[in-house]
């Protein structure tokens, strides 16, 4: 693997829309507090976020040669979640994929590994906690993805890294809610090795702090996070990202990819970014914008509205925390390792087929055109990315769902063909002729087995 680090071509973020009071959550416990927190909906998990955040990447001009994956939250153990991220956005079956720890310090970990492959780094996590706690009230559920290449938007200037051994955060792998110590002992800790990362990272740059623009610094002990950016930007560089803590949350190994996300959205040709991850240690970033930078934006603000609220009990039902009473009809059947192995292309790559006689665009790709009869004359076409029309649509107030109640709809691409799939992130009822795009979900699961397909949501 080659050694020589590449800047960052493409940067995405993407929010659920979902969104829930943070008092209502603290009422459970007889506390109280502001704002709302965002929320993943109850077909959405850290992998299909990350497969979110990863197809909104442009990688037209130059194909990643890996995907590093980083969370928390993972949905498989002892499986690769990233090979679902990897059918989804449709990429090469020769690009190597893989999960990192489940920690937050995996996040900066993704990022090196991608720069230093010319990669793609994609960071996803629900954040959970004990009930009415400040994990649940705090967290917050996002994805973000960075790919490397040529031609940046950001050159990666340095990088540098500090790592100690000390008890901050944990969690033990049956838990929901993690632990921490007393948080002015995390803030000395935290506070040292940031610094001795920051001088180490601008002296491999050849830079001071005066040279400095934009700062951020992402972490889980909020104390330290406002010293460390306090004691970065007395060179007159300016802080940024600090209130997203306030308006999304803390979405865990996440909240650095939103950092740096955001001082990317802020930056102007020539500006140096110092981004500072805390975790375990410390790692420090040092970049400089481009001429590129602004072509496309992460525009993390932009994705706060429209929102869906949703109270907590839903919210404890889609997090299967509390059990709601099963509807009356036959338990959803297993999902079938070989079925899915076979249709890929489809169920996880949404991929169909254009007939190259007739021209009829059909999902997923037949052998024989159902409308010409010609046998294998198909060339391949991506659903994903499309917007479509809704056709028709039901309603079904019986089937088994999540969120009840369940809407299908026969939907027509805009390049062509009509498939039937479930409507998601509803927040107002659908009608025929209402635009659509398709968006990466699992589905139930059943004896330990996430069923991974798309759906189709309102364009907001």
């Amino acid at each position: 693997m080659p050694t020589e680090q590449h800047g960052i071509t493409s940067y995405a973020v993407y929010l659920p829309r979902f969104r829930l009071s943070r008092g209502e959550i603290a009422s459970a416990i007889g506390a109280r507090a502001d704002g709302t927190r965002v929320v993943a909906g109850h077909d959405q998990d850290a992998t299909s976020l990350a497969a979110e955040a990863a197809a909104r990447l442009d990688i037209t001009t130059a194909a990643p040669r890996s995907l590093w994956y980083s969370t928390t939250s993972p949905a498989y153990l002892e499986k690769t979640n990233a090979t679902a991220i990897h059918a989804a956005v449709g990429l090469d079956e020769e690009i190597p994929v893989y999960d990192l720890g489940a920690n937050a310090r995996s996040a900066p970990a993704a990022l090196l590994s991608a720069s230093m492959s010319r990669g793609v780094a994609v960071m996803a996590d629900l954040r959970q906690g004990d009930a009415g706690g400040s994990d649940e009230r705090d967290g917050g559920d996002a994805a973000a993805a960075f790919a490397f290449g040529p031609q940046p938007v950001a050159e990666l200037l340095a990088t540098a890294s500090t790592t100690g051994e000390f008890l901050d955060r944990w969690r033990l792998p049956t838990e929901v809610g993690a632990h921490v110590w007393e948080e002015r002992f995390g803030q000395g800790e935290y506070e040292s090795a940031g610094l001795r990362a920051v001088t180490l990272a601008l002296s491999r740059a050849g830079l001071t702090q005066q040279d400095v623009t934009l700062v951020g610094v992402a972490g889980p002990n909020a104390r330290a996070t406002r010293s460390l950016t306090a004691a970065c930007t007395k060179g007159g560089a300016r802080a940024v990202g600090a209130d997203l803590l306030s308006l999304v949350g803390n979405c865990g190994s996440t909240q650095f990819g939103l950092v740096l996300a955001e001082l990317l959205d802020h930056a102007r040709p020539g500006d140096v970014l110092l981004c500072v991850s805390l975790a375990d240690g410390a790692d420090a970033f040092v970049l400089r914008a481009t001429e590129r930078i602004g072509a496309k934006r992460a525009d993390i603000r932009g994705q706060l509205e429209p929102s869906i609220p949703v109270d907590y009990p839903k919210y404890l039902v889609w997090r299967g925390r509390v059990a709601r009473e099963a509807p009356r009809r036959p338990d959803p059947q297993r999902p079938s390792a070989p079925f899915a192995r076979r249709n890929e292309p489809f169920k996880f790559g949404f991929r169909g087929g254009r007939c190259l006689n007739c021209g009829r665009v059909q999902f997923p790709r037949p052998r024989v055109c159902y409308h010409c009869h010609a046998i294998d004359q198909f060339e391949v076409v991506r659903g994903a990315g499309q917007r479509a029309t809704i056709v028709t649509f039901t309603v079904d107030r019986l089937a088994f769902s999540p969120s009840p109640p369940l809407r299908s709809a026969v939907i027509e691409l805009e390049q062509g063909g009509r498939i039937q799939c479930e409507l998601t992130d509803i927040a107002e009822e659908p009608h025929v002729g209402d635009t659509v795009e398709m968006t990466f979900r699992r589905a139930v699961s059943v004896e330990t087995i996430h069923n991974y397909l798309w759906k189709a949501r309102p364009v907001y």
